[in-house]
């Protein structure tokens, strides 16, 4: 991958611009988060170029974004944002990737981490063992193709109503746990049949289950008002997605999507920007199977958070409940929403493409679940596994300068295959354990991969958000054990 030499603008200390005329047929800007010591990270690969792409579709609506954890993506850049009008506009699967929500979900507990750190290998040995991981993992669960549907369709509250967790949890997700508009009949028997068994597992690659402890509190009030209630306090961190499933659903559109563009004569620079019209059919279905993707990553969520409990209750010899384990929250960053904003003070309807983004709605949206709809939306961010992690929360300028929306964790600086020739596992491993970190992997490769060096530092990542005021920071998390897919 070459270097990027196109022009950057610089806005303010956190913002830099692709201006317009910079390539034909942009019909708006590109605005990059950043600060000075991300920005040359920024220009080692083509994410730019990507941004800039992205600015000639049909109907966008504002600057096509990027958050400071912007790389090289599927057509959008990872860490890409944009809205589209959803009259004029058009709908990309590349705005969301392959991984369909992909998230994070965070698990508060009433433990102390000294009290826990003599269990920490223990702990995360069992989680390893009730957790399926690893590429190709099958879970536990067992389902037939037609048993799916009520999966796809019912998210978060398909587990629930099978024992999988409690009612409450259902509060403290995006969305309830389950995206209105999914349809089964859009979704392919392949997809189907590549998401029945592994409904609960963690997956390979860069998702992760991760012990906790929280660091530092930067807002007490709003800190306690979200169930961290200090120093200490440890905390259950797990990032998955849609499995096969989501991948399958993204690769069967993409194939309609490629005749969709030509078929409405879209002039696009890049054929991965392949889309839809918002109003036509091929957009409407893409939407309803990307719903049903959703759905599935909230279930499959929800059946590791079940899991976790369970291990925890393994080996504390106390059930889940006396030890407070609660969902924090939950959220989505790949994913396409149809929302009302204000833009050039009209209120308009924008289906808003959020790739390796997160929504950070602020205070007062009733799209926010009612326990945080005063604070604004959290933001979970995590980093590596030897960083830190990150809880914020949504604001009124990120409203007004990002249609709400924040990055999604640290951002890779390095390839998979890079990463597993510069870094052995045993020197991932033996460099974690002297920072008292217990970690283990499904294999070999995904430690080397996913080592610490392989990723921007998640600190200033977060630090860009909160100096542009799109999302401010409540607590800062440390990690002490890990288990990765």
């Amino acid at each position: 991958m070459r270097d990027w030499n196109g022009p950057l603008e610089k806005v303010d200390e956190y913002r830099y611009r692709i201006p317009q005329d910079y390539k034909r047929g942009m019909r708006t800007c590109g605005i990059i988060y950043a600060n000075a010591r991300l920005l040359e990270g920024v220009k080692h690969d083509e994410a730019p170029e990507q941004v800039a792409n992205v600015a000639t579709l049909p109907g966008i609506v504002g600057p096509s974004m990027a958050m400071p954890d912007i790389h090289w993506g599927y057509g959008f850049p990872i860490g890409g944002v944009a809205a589209t009008d959803a009259e004029s506009g058009v709908l990309s699967p590349g705005g969301v990737g392959y991984d369909i929500n992909c998230g994070v979900r965070l698990l508060s507990t009433n433990l102390q981490a000294e009290e826990l750190r003599p269990k920490i290998r223990q702990l995360i040995d069992t989680i390893f063992e009730e957790v399926p991981s690893g590429l190709g993992s099958k879970g536990k669960v067992r389902l037939d193709v037609r048993d799916l549907d009520a999966v796809l369709e019912g998210g978060a509250r398909w587990a629930v109503e099978k024992g999988y967790g409690r009612p409450e949890d259902l509060e403290h997700i995006e969305e309830n746990g389950r995206m209105d508009g999914a349809d089964t009949a859009k979704v392919s028997r392949l997809a189907k049949q590549r998401g029945a068994p592994q409904l609960g597992t963690l997956g390979a690659g860069n998702h992760f289950l991760e012990i906790q402890r929280v660091d530092e509190i930067y807002d007490g009030e709003a800190a306690r008002a979200m169930g961290l209630t200090g120093e200490g306090q440890v905390m259950v961190m797990v990032h998955t997605g849609s499995r096969g499933c989501g991948y399958q659903i993204c690769d069967d559109w993409l194939k309609v999507m490629h005749q969709a563009y030509r078929k409405y004569n879209i002039d696009l620079p890049d054929p991965q920007l392949a889309c839809a019209p918002a109003r036509s059919s091929e957009a409407n279905d893409y939407f309803a199977a990307m719903a049903c993707g959703a759905n599935y990553a909230w279930a499959n969520r929800q059946l590791i958070t079940h899991w976790v409990r369970e291990s925890f209750q393994k080996v504390l010899g106390r059930r889940s409940e006396e030890l407070d384990m609660g969902i924090v929250y939950d959220l989505a960053h790949n994913i396409a929403k149809l929302e009302e904003h204000e833009f050039e003070g009209k209120r308009r309807k924008v289906y808003v493409h959020r790739k390796g983004a997160t929504r950070a709605f602020g205070p007062g949206r009733r799209e926010v679940v009612p326990a945080y709809r005063s604070l604004g939306q959290p933001v979970l961010i995590p980093g590596n596994m030897g960083s830190e992690s990150f809880v914020l929360l949504g604001t009124e300028r990120a409203m007004t300068d990002t249609f709400g929306s924040a990055c999604h964790g640290a951002g890779r600086v390095m390839s998979r295959h890079q990463a597993i020739r510069q870094f052995g596992e045993r020197q991932v491993l033996a460099a974690l354990a002297e920072m008292g970190i217990y970690a283990r992997g499904a294999s070999e490769s995904v430690i080397s991969e996913e080592a610490p060096g392989a990723y921007k530092d998640v600190a200033s990542v977060v630090e860009v958000c909160h100096g542009a005021g799109i999302a401010r920071k409540v607590a800062r998390l440390k990690p002490m054990g890990v288990m990765k897919g």
